[in-house]
């Protein structure tokens, strides 16, 4: 009743203007902050068309239902999911986390939920990657005599997070942590219950690595500098995957009345001491970049000067709930978790590790600046070409655009489109050279911010130059595949992926009339013919000779494995990875039906994960289907290519269920940057991009009642499944603004121009309508 009270006395003293003084000095903190932000301001003004207004139109309107609170940052923290719940904005530079131990596969986060204690808060943090690396610029606060080892025990019922926010009580000395951030600076507060001194460890060695012995010797240069009584400043130059260069600047709310190293002459260590009374506070504000100390501290100045903690943490949580709402979804509570929770861990990366004023550090160690004022990197190619991409050039064309133009900036530094980049270097993770389909799927749907012409001779040099060391073009054309004794490990993956990438260049070169390149790229994207072994039906390993590779161990995965010629995966697994052609692959197989039974064996196989060199990346299995590594991310959509739709929506609905849960364990396997997230987004719609660059979304079955998607120029479009229920799984007809829609996917320009497509749903399996 009091808070009704409060907005009536809003709306009857003001039309659009200052705080009321009887609400400002009133008791509820978080309406004056809305009011003072504006949102409910612009609420307010819009419900009335900028006109006086009534306390009785107010009480009418429909209340906004916050969407961030459907976001489980903590789903993926646990098994193999590699997420981290820490503090970050959509494609910031910093992520402001926890972390529970610095060693090792299992910290590619530095988070893991199984563990009980904390060693501190770092302000660069990798989303579900299977590599190790970042961790940068550690914080830790303590009271009482300097540990031996920097941690503290911690509880997950004194554990919160929402997006743009995380705290934590630190349990040995009651110290409560907070923390939020913007897309270059962390803030810190740190509020202390317990009589005596309070202190901080900032860390500049401290890094996620492998080992103890790398720990120790992963910084080459660095040091920290005290600059006065309440801003310190430091650097850290890094090897681990990548080779990089860190600074930062903090600037704390009260002064230190002590200062030490603890490691000697390196000044990489240092504890500052501050004067508290029981129930204070330790504030600080952190900027990052990875160009310089001055960069750091215009990044700082820029986003946070003279705003508080709770002015932070409010942009935050403001600027995650607009991107979210590109996507208004509609269901139960559970699928809408699992929906934003997707969403939310899509749009962390890739990170603009520009500074404010567009100065980046690129490949080659030197700094650049680029014209739009972002450089984008945490590039995970290799998984984020086949759904994440494409959902960008959907809910934020203009960021994919943005994402390109720093791919071709990237190009014009290191002679070659990016692979996997990290702090804009090349870590050559991976295989493939999928900026390729990246950049084809953003040009041929008309994204801007790129030129096209420049695109294509960026693609066209990476695909023809041996500046990958995982390809040997000549090696390529010569044989018509990679033969296996030649290159020794992935060479049937290396091979599909060349081809895939291969007809993405193809296409483009049609579309800007260079009809002798796309000669020579369309035949070479049929070269993943060479690799078909017609007996097994199966992709295979072949000598140079010709000659299959023996034994042919089509069951083996992982790439130290006996015939290791695949990547992550094993034969069953990588013999659909042929996204562009999948007519002529289904032609291999002889026909719809044998493909359909080939499909079958795949999902109905043991599960058991073979070879002694077995990665831990094949996870999610069903039958030898993995939805926990990417190569099979558009597999069980081909069963609707192959006239079969009915097992599609079976299966997605499957694996929905299965590999995204609400808990921490929930994830299937890595969450690699979004990709498995951007799966669940698209499948939840009802359509995936089995072919990224084709500007075709294969059709499947949607798991939530109604999507609206806002799209530029302020269209929307509607997705809705009229009678779904868990049984109700089966698509009985498909119609797109009224019309019976009859083909087996829907087109980008389609979806782009706006209107409504329209599931009815049904119990039963219906004989395709395409």
């Amino acid at each position: 009743m009091k808070k009704l009270i409060v907005v009536f006395l809003i709306l009857s003293a003001v039309s659009v203007g200052a705080v009321p003084k009887a609400f400002e000095n009133g008791c509820h903190a978080e309406l004056v902050e809305a009011w003072r932000a504006g949102p409910l301001r612009a609420t307010l003004r819009q419900a009335q068309g900028d006109k006086p207004l009534l306390a009785t139109s107010f009480f009418h309107q429909k209340p906004l239902d916050s969407l961030i609170k459907y976001v489980n940052t903590f789903i993926g923290t646990s098994a193999a999911g590699h997420t981290f719940p820490g503090a970050t904005v959509p494609f910031g530079m910093v992520q402001l986390s926890p972390e529970t131990g610095n060693f090792g596969w299992n910290y590619c986060s530095g988070y893991r939920y199984e563990d009980n204690v904390i060693t501190g808060f770092a302000h660069t943090h990798l989303s579900g990657t299977g590599g190790v690396d970042l961790g940068d610029v550690l914080f830790f606060p303590f009271q009482g005599d300097q540990p031996q080892n920097f941690q503290s025990k911690f509880s997950h019922q004194e554990e919160k997070a929402s997006p743009g926010y995380y705290e934590v009580i630190l349990g040995d000395n009651n110290i409560k942590a907070q923390l939020t951030a913007s897309a270059h600076t962390g803030l810190h507060r740190y509020t202390f219950t317990k009589a005596g001194k309070a202190h901080l460890l900032v860390d500049m060695q401290s890094g996620l690595v492998d080992s103890p012995e790398q720990l120790a010797e992963h910084v080459s240069d660095g040091e920290i500098t005290i600059d006065s009584k309440i801003t310190i400043s430091g650097y850290a130059f890094t090897s681990q995957w990548v080779d990089k260069k860190v600074y930062f600047t903090a600037v704390f709310n009260r002064p230190f009345t002590g200062q030490h190293f603890i490691d000697g002459d390196n000044k990489r260590r240092l504890i500052l001491d501050f004067d508290l009374k029981p129930g204070e506070t330790i504030e600080a504000k952190v900027g990052v970049s990875g160009v310089s100390i001055a960069g750091a501290h215009k990044n700082l100045l820029a986003e946070t000067q003279h705003k508080t903690f709770e002015q932070v943490k409010t942009e935050a949580a403001r600027t995650w709930e607009n991107n979210l709402g590109k996507l208004k979804a509609e269901g139960s509570k559970k699928e809408k978790i699992a929906f934003y929770t997707s969403l939310y861990h899509a749009l962390i990366q890739p990170n603009n590790i520009a500074d404010v004023d567009g100065q980046y550090r690129g490949a080659d160690s030197l700094v650049h600046r680029s014209a739009d004022k972002v450089f984008y990197s945490t590039l995970s190619l290799w998984d984020t070409y086949r759904a994440a991409h494409p959902l960008y050039t959907i809910i934020c064309p203009e960021k994919d655009g943005q994402m390109v133009e720093s791919m071709l900036q990237h190009n014009g530094v290191a002679g070659m489109l990016p692979i996997w980049t990290l702090w804009g270097k090349e870590s050559y993770a991976m295989i493939g050279n999928h900026a390729v389909p990246v950049i084809v799927d953003a040009a041929l749907k008309g994204i801007k911010g790129f030129d096209r012409q420049k695109a294509f001779a960026a693609i066209k040099n990476t695909l023809t130059h041996n500046k990958n060391p995982k390809y040997d073009w000549s090696l390529y054309l010569r044989y018509g595949y990679l033969p296996s004794d030649t290159v020794k490990r992935e060479a049937v993956s290396r091979t599909l992926e060349a081809a895939y990438d291969d007809w993405c260049a193809a296409q483009l070169a049609k579309a800007l009339n260079k009809q002798s390149d796309y000669n020579y790229f369309i035949k070479r994207s049929l070269f993943y013919n060479s690799l078909f072994d017609k007996s097994t039906r199966l992709m295979r390993g072949r000598k140079s000779n010709g000659e299959w590779i023996q034994p042919f161990a089509n069951l083996d995965s992982g790439q130290l494995a006996i015939g290791g010629d695949y990547t992550e995966g094993n034969a069953w697994q990588y013999t659909w990875q042929v996204q562009h052609d999948i007519p002529g692959l289904i032609k291999l197989m002889g026909g719809k039906k044998a493909f359909s039974g080939k499909l079958d064996s795949l999902f109905t196989m043991d599960s058991k994960v073979f070879g002694k060199g077995s990665t831990l990346d094949v996870t999610g299995l069903i039958g030898q289907y993995a939805h926990g590594n990417e190569p099979n991310h558009h597999v069980a959509y081909l069963y609707t290519l192959a006239g079969n739709p009915a097992k599609t929506q079976e299966l997605v609905r499957q694996i929905a269920d299965q590999f995204y849960i609400n808990k921490p364990d929930g994830l299937s396997g890595n969450d690699d940057c979004g990709q498995m997230s951007a799966w669940y987004i698209f499948t939840a719609m009802g359509f995936y991009p089995v072919n990224p660059a084709d500007s075709r979304y294969v059709f499947g079955a949607p798991l939530l009642d109604r999507v609206s998607i806002a799209l530029p120029g302020g269209k929307s479009f509607v997705i809705e499944a009229k009678g779904l229920s868990e049984e109700n799984k089966y698509v009985q007809n498909i119609s797109l603004n009224g019309k019976p829609y009859p083909k087996e996917y829907i087109t980008h320009k389609d979806i782009m121009k706006g209107g409504k497509l329209v599931f009815v749903m049904g119990d039963k399996a219906k004989a395709p309508v395409f």
